[in-house]
């Protein structure tokens, strides 16, 4: 048999080399080009347009949006501030195209909390009568608490859409204190309500809405007690701007002109008892007042009630027949002036007991105002102080905090949405010639907010950049060297310094740069750790101008 004329094995075991598909090779590299080009443009435009419902639902999924947060009157992104003519004149020259982009910006700002600004940020001040309120749904763009209508009183062509967002259990009290007729007032000094949209109605009208930055608290002088706003978890944007739609304000405004024609056939009597309506002239005496009175926030390094608890055991061993240390325990109860000046400084406005529940008062010193007021102090005052001491007993009353309501005085006739606060006057020195106490630069702030000021007079020297100037305040902070910003010293970033200025006093423009020495250092009155290392440190002026 013969083996050898078939080979089965001759056949190769690989098999034959096939071509590259070039072709191909090429459409799958420029189909992952266009994929990853088309995600990076998509990425632009998605982080730089959360103002877009779309794009605000996939941020909020992959958790790169924050909730909006409250700012600190000290802390408000810079800004400026436009009564209602000028918000007319601003919005109403703007074209289509125009006023979308500047709602885009305003959204975007309001969204991003005003980290990524440009320009300053628009703040409305002036007086508002409500017209109408309503309660926020879910259908809107802030989903709990109320909004109001309110129409300019300088300037009848600007409605104004206060939005107050609070949550469900402020709303029984809300409904009670935002009635239609009552006056808001926006002051510069005391209120940071930021415009998030601009809309132009069809009969050339301009509405915007308003949303409070600082979310603080509200009270009418006879009411039941006190609501505190709360920033939005998160924005329902699909709902779209104004909250007010159209087919609403139509409503209101028919009832507002039905009311008007009323009113002028009926000159001599008294002011239509129709709901939901005012009079469209000067609006008459409020009966009630609505007054803003925010906060402070508990300090752990300031604490009024040690300070006196010192004082008194001081005070027990001084009558003691020792001589010597009779006299060394003398000069400890000096330290009593840092709490008489906070005693003084709500009651230089205006003897009302708003003044005490200002901003600028914290919490744990209101029991302690009369222990500290001198003897001799006029009369008037206790009732003003005494309701204010009793406070902690009226919450439960109510699930909100609530603070007992005072008639207002004859004195106010408009009704006002703001904390009454104005210059003080205390004793000023020559050049070099202030009491003695300790000299500071910046870079020990943080070494006196962890300890506390302890009845220490300590002065602060240096060199400040003023951010914000008003009547009788300024907002500095540090200048620091091009070096200390650059490897983070100082820490001037993260410190701000609130300047009061007696009676009498201008303070330094916008922009302005202060230089303070050892001959002319500003007096510190307070030092507050926030809970992100910001230093908000409150200090007065106490030197003579030269």
């Amino acid at each position: 048999m013969d083996y050898g004329t078939y080979e089965p094995y001759d056949e190769p075991y690989a098999r034959p080399r096939r071509r590259t598909n070039y072709f191909a090779w090429t459409v799958a590299i420029l189909l992952l080009m266009g994929f990853a080009l088309a995600a990076w443009l998509g990425s632009f435009y998605i982080f730089d347009q959360p103002e877009r419902p779309d794009s605000y639902r996939i941020l909020q999924k992959l958790h790169k949006i924050e909730p909006p947060k409250r700012f600190e009157l000290t802390a408000a992104p810079a800004g400026e501030f436009l009564n209602p003519q000028q918000l007319y004149e601003r919005y109403v020259g703007m074209g289509a195209a125009e006023l979308a982009r500047a709602n885009a910006e305003l959204a975007r700002n309001y969204i991003r909390n005003y980290q990524q600004v440009r320009g300053l940020v628009p703040y409305v001040v002036g007086r508002y009568t409500i017209v109408a309120t309503r309660e926020l749904g879910a259908g809107d763009v802030f989903t709990s608490g109320m909004v109001a209508l309110t129409h300019a009183i300088d300037n009848g062509e600007l409605l104004m859409e206060h939005v107050y967002p609070a949550s469900p259990e402020a709303l029984p009290l809300m409904k009670q204190t935002l009635s239609v007729g009552l006056e808001v007032k926006l002051e510069r000094t005391h209120d940071i309500s930021a415009v998030i949209h601009a809309d132009r109605l069809v009969d050339g009208r301009m509405v915007v809405t308003v949303v409070p930055l600082l979310y603080g608290s509200y009270t009418v002088t006879r009411g039941l007690g006190t609501f505190r706003l709360q920033p939005p978890l998160s924005l329902n944007l699909v709902a779209g701007w104004p909250l007010f739609k159209s087919h609403e304000r139509s409503v209101i405004e028919q009832r507002y002109a039905e009311y008007r024609q009323k009113a002028a056939a009926i000159q001599q009597g008294g002011p239509v008892p129709i709901p939901g309506l005012s009079q469209s002239a000067t609006p008459p005496p409020a009966q009630n007042e609505l007054v803003r009175v925010e906060q402070a926030r508990p300090v752990q390094g300031f604490s009024p009630p040690p300070v006196l608890a010192k004082n008194d055991k001081l005070a027990k061993p001084t009558p003691l027949p020792k001589g010597k240390r009779g006299k060394k325990q003398t000069p400890p109860p000096k330290a009593t002036p840092a709490p008489a000046m906070l005693a003084q400084k709500p009651g230089a406005p205006s003897p009302t007991p708003i003044t005490i529940a200002s901003a600028r008062t914290p919490p744990p010193g209101i029991p302690n105002i009369p222990a500290v007021t001198p003897a001799p102090a006029p009369k008037a005052p206790e009732p003003a102080i005494q309701p204010v001491a009793q406070a902690p007993s009226v919450p439960a009353a109510t699930p909100v905090p609530v603070l007992p309501a005072q008639p207002a005085p004859a004195e106010t006739a408009n009704v006002a949405l703001a904390s009454n606060a104005g210059g003080g006057s205390w004793k000023t020195f020559p050049p070099g010639k202030m009491p003695l106490g300790r000299l500071i630069g910046t870079g020990d702030l943080r070494d006196v907010a962890d300890r506390g000021l302890a009845g220490e007079r300590i002065y602060l020297k240096g060199q400040f950049v003023v951010n914000f100037s008003d009547a009788n305040k300024a907002v500095m902070r540090p200048r620091a060297k091009l070096t200390d910003k650059v490897l983070h010293f100082g820490g001037g970033s993260s410190t701000r310094i609130v300047v009061e200025f007696p009676n009498g006093y201008t303070p330094p423009p916008q922009g302005a740069v202060v230089n303070r020495d050892e001959l002319r250092p500003y007096e510190i009155t307070e030092v507050r750790k926030q809970e992100d290392g910001q230093l908000n440190v409150f200090v007065r002026e106490i030197m003579q101008p030269n």
